[in-house]
């Protein structure tokens, strides 16, 4: 249950990230709206989680997974570059989460 709130968290955080990038700078309101939404429902979600998890692997799973999908959502759907050297950042990030899981997520 715990990881499924993560994963909640993490979806949240990724459409209030995605939501962003179309307010234009907070200047169109749905958009804004939508940031303001993903956020609140991110960290609410974060901080249920933190009742039964360390708050080390649920921010390294947090913050390592978000980066990774908001990096793929940039490259493949808003036309952001992608080389080789963003490409292996983003293995080596998820690699950092895979390594911390693997202490424990408790």
């Amino acid at each position: 249950m715990v990881y499924l709130m993560l994963g909640g968290a993490i979806l949240a955080e990724v459409l209030g990230t995605t939501a962003m990038k179309y307010s234009d700078g907070f200047s169109r309101l749905l958009p804004s709206l939508g940031t303001a939404a993903g956020y609140l429902i991110a960290f609410a979600l974060l901080a249920q989680t933190l009742r039964t998890m360390s708050v080390g692997t649920a921010y390294a799973i947090w913050a390592g997974v978000g980066t990774a999908v908001i990096a793929a959502i940039g490259m493949v759907f808003l036309g952001e570059s992608a080389s080789a050297v963003k490409l292996a950042g983003l293995a080596l990030v998820i690699a950092g989460v895979v390594v911390l899981n693997l202490g424990g997520a408790h």
